[in-house]
């Protein structure tokens, strides 16, 4: 197999309608660490606004189980990505997010806030440090792909069409974005998280190439001092390197989805578990009202009153 076969595969296909197959072959095979690594920085981009930050916060998840938030998330988006989402291990993940989002006072706005991140922020950060472009319809079944997922979470209002759905997550970033307590708070937690996957005497550097990796609007959000410029620039000159070297490697044969190399909560993953072993538990007692849906019981009886 060639370096580029698999892009000339995705080239043959239709974004709408092959979009699982497309998003597998981008996410699983051609771009795997890429993605990792978007989409961590993409859930990180959502704790720049006061409205999830807040709710996160309550919880305390991240203040006391902040690696296993993080498992939980990435194994069960890979489990729809890995299988389809309407599989029966895809539609079991769903309905671990579901349940757990079900908890929860969440507008949709914000949720479809954070559908688009994983849309768009992979698509960036592959533009930038890519070991090749994009191809147009890799960035389109994306699209097509999380809008699928977006309606089975029972989002509302999806943009119909790729550029509407940007239009959105900028619009959006530009009138959310803003600081409060809790963004910094989520924002520290989720960056000790980071540099508690390195030995410790990397996890200060760690910390200030985080900080490097952040645009102003987050910085301003989370309350964060900007790391020094050479911190950025060093940083992104060692992902242009990784891409340029991984140009003269050869294809990855078999997608790595679904069989993460290592995760802190889960050994062995996915031996011995199923999708319902993974998510978070329900809502602390002290969870203030207003964070917190009313069961169906409780729904029926604020119907009747």
């Amino acid at each position: 197999m060639g370096r580029f076969d698999l892009v000339r595969r995705i080239a043959a296909l239709d974004p709408e309608k092959d979009h699982l197959e497309i998003y597998q072959i981008s996410s699983g095979q051609e771009f795997p660490w890429d993605y990792t690594r978007a989409l961590e920085f993409a859930l990180f981009r959502t704790y720049c606004v006061p409205s999830i930050s807040k709710l996160l916060a309550a919880t305390g998840e991240f203040r006391d189980r902040a690696q296993r938030r993080y498992d939980d998330t990435a194994l069960l988006m890979a489990e729809m990505a890995a299988h389809g989402y309407d599989s029966d291990r895809g539609r079991e993940a769903l309905k671990v997010v579901n349940r757990a989002h079900g908890h929860y006072t969440i507008s949709n706005d914000d949720m479809l806030y954070v559908l688009s991140t994983f849309v768009y922020d992979p698509i960036d950060w592959i533009t930038r440090y890519g070991w090749r472009p994009l191809h147009s319809n890799e960035k389109l079944a994306a699209y097509f792909y999380y809008r699928e997922v977006g309606r089975r979470m029972g989002i509302k209002d999806i943009p119909q069409t790729f550029p509407d759905f940007r239009n959105f997550k900028d619009s959006y970033e530009e009138k959310h974005f803003v600081y409060s307590d809790t963004n910094r708070e989520i924002g520290e937690y989720t960056v000790g998280l980071f540099a508690g996957w390195f030995p410790g005497f990397a996890r200060p550097a760690v910390r200030l190439g985080v900080r490097g990796m952040l645009d102003d609007r987050m910085l301003r959000a989370f309350g964060f001092e900007p790391a020094p410029a050479w911190v950025g620039a060093l940083a992104g000159a060692g992902l242009k390197a990784r891409a340029g070297a991984l140009r003269f490697f050869p294809p990855r044969r078999e997608s790595v989805l679904g069989r993460p190399k290592s995760n802190h909560t889960y050994p062995g993953y996915p031996t011995g578990y199923r999708p319902s072993d993974l998510g978070a538990p329900p809502p602390p007692d002290d969870l203030p009202e207003e964070l917190r849906r009313p069961s169906r019981q409780d729904q029926g009886n604020i119907d009747m009153a």
